[in-house]
């Protein structure tokens, strides 16, 4: 049915032509019959007069006849919807209306009008009906004339300016609303009185004259409206103001802006610089960031005035400044940085130390044009910059009077005065100083939205200050730095027992690159790592860091030993090339050994890179060296890696150690180094702390010339009654099985409060294998300080989280795993893929 064939029919539903008629008595006796109603029903007048109404209607209608008659008689008449039921037996929806038709001196009767609603949208509603909606919808509504022109207008479209309805009669959108774009909007309607295309969703900006200073947003639609005969009679549109909406996305791009821009280094003064050019010009016009010059070399703030100023006075410097307009300039980054170098030239008096004014000597500069460094700002101590730095609270000001422009950092330009945040930079409990943010007079004031977004922006920048002034303070702390690279505590694990023990070289010598790890892996696995970077110092100290890192994060990929030293080879190539690194902490020529223990089946695999083999020593006390194949150290290049298997039994005891262990002044005898290992493994007994520190004590030094890591790690087994491991078929009703078999399953080990959660993620994982993978699958749960779900296919392709849009119909598998697993992912093997996930015994979900 076409556009016009639509009008007619809604017409249709408002003629009175288009109803049948007909007249009930008082018992809702059908006394009078109209040929409109034998149209409608099919029963003839001889038929329906005489019949009860409920004979007209479906069954489920038959029975409210009584009800709807008492209705007339109390209200005067009822209207809404029927099944009525043709003479054919098949029912047909009408919309009823029943009013009164008493004649004078006559018998009450009542007439009932009947619509057909077989294709109305619903209920037949009358022209007041209508009015009444679109005159209270709490959306702004117009019409205008094809001169665009206001015909009609609801009264809350009063609400966005312009006046009420009666006074834009005859007036145009230029004329009630001077502020806006009109142009841009009457465009569009134009558009759409030409094409008959409606326009939706238009997003327009501008200042309403309800709020001249205050930006707001509208979303507005556009709609043609035509006469019977198909010509456009003018545009009907909707507005919506969603001017929150829109302050919340710009709020939203600035701080992640924000995210992106401060902090990209660990200079203290770039970083304020870096919030001052954030937040110019989109959220302030003028933004100064002011810090003590103790924060400035990296020292703990003090609170108060400086010592060395007049009574009642904070001298600050200029870390950042930005006003709207200045272009963003390098020089003002290379101030920034110099600023944080530590140097001070004391003879040379930057800024005002007379205690006579408040201010900076140049508002519009803030820092020093000879030396680059920040400028210094004093401010009387009652002034609302000293008293947010003072008190560690925000202070807002919707218009300043003119006593505030002594401590502006810039004089106000318009005619109208500025409104002023001024947010103390505050990070983790200390004020390190205050960043003052100025809006034009011409702009809306800050309120307390803005006040928000501002700490947010000032707290996210405060951080990076810290940080940046933690390492400037600890930056020479080598043994400090050395140890924090360390693990503080192995994490707790089924695997293995393990113990470490690390000795710094001495300090003349200088520390070493050494490192140790114990790395949880999938599948109640573990890796054991130890490793060592060249060189000595707080350079050395750093690549290792890097390098342990990156092994970390290459551990995450659940890769074999030597996959995980070949990409840990060219992660090191890298670091050193794309960092251009010529002196200092090269990474380059790094050892490591890599080893993967199974505490299920005793599996261990290993690869070294430029690394001592690791010793084992059996539950009986003997000692072997593992035969493995030494790979070139990392970063130099060479033949590729090799992985060595074997299988330990429960209670043998891993010794991973880096070279120091076993240096020797003068250099050690031939073939003497894994003697001397031999016999301090053979000689300790005991604990295993206990026996990691007597290897130690036996091998080295207390002062070494080379730092020494030993790690010792005892393995263990999980016993039969913690695995449980099944075979399953390629079907869809393997899914119910293997639902019903973990969840028995977990009953046994009296797990029952996980049953929920885990069927859910077998369901999905074995679904995904059946779907997508070949050849055989395996289920795997076994319970250690997690409960661990593992299937196994033989498909080479890797599952991918999703976040599917409300209307997709698949896609939710993985996100739902994801939600009610602590951990989960992939791990691939020669023969195929394991997807496995971690719940806790321990969390909500148990």
């Amino acid at each position: 049915m076409g556009a016009h064939d639509e009008d007619d029919a809604a017409r249709r539903r408002f003629d009175v032509a288009d109803t049948a008629p007909l007249l009930l008595d008082t018992r809702g006796v059908v006394t009078s019959w109209t040929r409109d109603a034998e149209r409608l029903l099919g029963y003839p007048a001889a038929e329906a007069v005489g019949k009860d109404m409920s004979g007209l209607l479906a069954h489920g209608d038959a029975g409210r006849v009584a009800d709807v008659l008492e209705r007339c008689r109390r209200d005067g008449g009822w209207a809404g919807l029927l099944s009525a039921l043709r003479r054919d037996g098949r029912p047909v929806p009408v919309m009823a209306r029943i009013t009164s038709a008493h004649e004078p001196g006559g018998r009450a009767r009542w007439l009932v009008m009947l619509n057909e609603m077989g294709d109305a949208p619903g209920w037949n509603m009358s022209r007041s009906v209508l009015e009444q909606m679109v005159r209270g919808a709490p959306i702004g509504i117009a019409i205008v004339d094809t001169d665009l022109r206001y015909v009609w207008s609801n009264a809350a479209l009063a609400a966005f300016g312009g006046g009420p309805p009666e006074l834009r009669l005859g007036l145009r959108m230029a004329d009630v609303q001077p502020g806006l774009d009109s142009e841009a909007i009457e465009e569009r309607m134009r558009r759409v009185l030409e094409s008959g295309e409606p326009v939706l969703g238009y997003e327009h900006l501008g200042h309403v004259r309800a709020a001249p200073h205050r930006e707001t947003a509208h979303m507005m639609s556009f709609t043609r409206l035509d006469d019977d005969h198909g010509r456009p009679m003018g545009v009907y549109y909707t507005v919506v103001d969603i001017t929150d909406r829109h302050r919340a996305r710009q709020r939203l791009a600035l701080l992640d802006r924000a995210g992106r821009r401060i902090g990209s280094s660990l200079d203290i003064a770039r970083t304020a610089q870096e919030l001052a050019d954030t937040a110019v010009p989109d959220f302030a016009d003028v933004v100064a960031v002011d810090l003590p010059e103790r924060v400035l070399r990296g020292a703990e703030p003090t609170p108060g005035p400086a010592a060395d100023e007049p009574s009642g006075h904070v001298r600050l410097h200029r870390a950042g400044y930005r006003t709207t307009g200045d272009p963003d300039d390098e020089t003002t980054q290379d101030a920034s940085r110099a600023a944080a170098s530590g140097d001070d030239d004391r003879s040379g008096g930057v800024g005002s130390r007379d205690g006579d004014t408040d201010r900076d000597e140049d508002p519009g500069e803030g820092r020093d044009a000879e030396g680059g460094r920040p400028r210094v700002v004093v401010y009387r101590g009652d002034s609302p910059p000293a008293r947010c730095l003072a008190a560690g609270r925000p202070w807002r000001a919707d218009r300043l009077d003119g006593a505030a422009e002594e401590w502006l950092p810039r004089p106000p330009a318009g005619s109208e005065p500025p409104s002023a945040l001024i947010v103390p930079v505050r990070a983790r409990g200390t004020t390190l100083g205050v960043t003052t943010f100025l809006r034009d007079g011409r702009r809306e004031p800050f309120d307390e939205d803005d006040l928000a977004l501002a700490e947010d922006l000032v707290s996210r920048a405060a951080v990076c200050v810290d940080n940046a002034r933690r390492y400037t303070r600890e930056r020479d702390a080598a043994l400090v730095l050395q140890r924090s690279l360390l693990p503080r505590g192995l994490p707790e694990q089924d695997a293995v027992e393990v113990s470490a023990c690390y000795r710094p070289a001495d300090e003349l010598t200088g520390l070493g690159g050494d490192w140790y790890d114990l790395i949880p892996l999938s599948g109640a696995r573990v890796a054991l790592v130890v490793g060592e970077v060249p060189g000595h110092g707080i350079d050395a100290a750093a690549a290792m860091g890097r390098v342990r890192t990156a092994v970390r994060t290459l551990a995450a990929l659940d890769l074999r030993p030597d996959e995980i030293l070949a990409h840990l080879d060219d992660q090191v190539a890298r670091m050193d090339h794309d960092e251009d690194v010529t002196t200092g902490a090269r990474a380059e020529g790094s050892a490591c050994v890599y080893v993967v223990y199974d505490p299920v089946d005793g599996r261990c695999v290993m690869a070294a890179a430029g690394h001592p083999a690791p010793a084992v020593v059996a539950p009986d006390g003997a000692v072997t060296f593992v035969e493995l194949p030494q790979g070139p150290p990392l970063g130099a290049g060479g033949p590729p890696f090799e992985s060595v298997e074997m299988f330990l039994p429960e209670g043998s005891t891993l010794a991973l150690h880096t070279d120091g262990l076993l240096a020797r002044d003068g250099g050690p005898a031939p073939g003497s180094d894994r003697q001397r290992l031999r016999r301090a493994l053979e000689r300790s007994a005991g604990a295993l702390e206990l026996r990691c520190r007597t290897v130690v004590d036996a091998l080295a030094p207390a002062r070494p010339h080379d730092d020494v890591a030993l790690l010792m790690a005892r393995t263990r087994r999980l016993s039969a009654d913690r695995v449980a491991d099944w075979e399953l078929p390629a079907e869809p009703a393997a899914v119910a099985e293997a639902r019903r078999t973990a969840s028995r399953r977990l009953a046994e080990w009296g797990l029952a409060e996980l049953s929920f959660t885990t069927e859910l993620v077998v369901s999905e994982l074995v679904t995904n294998a059946i779907r997508y993978a070949n050849g055989p699958i395996r289920l795997r749960l076994i319970r250690g300080r997690t409960l661990i779900c593992e299937v196994f296919d033989g498909g080479a392709t890797a599952p991918h989280l999703r976040h599917p849009r409300a209307t997709d119909e698949g896609g939710r598998g993985l996100l739902l795993v994801s939600q009610v697993s602590g951990r989960w992912g992939t791990r691939f093997l020669p023969e195929g893929k394991v997807i496995w996930t971690e719940q806790s015994l321990t969390g909500p979900g148990a």
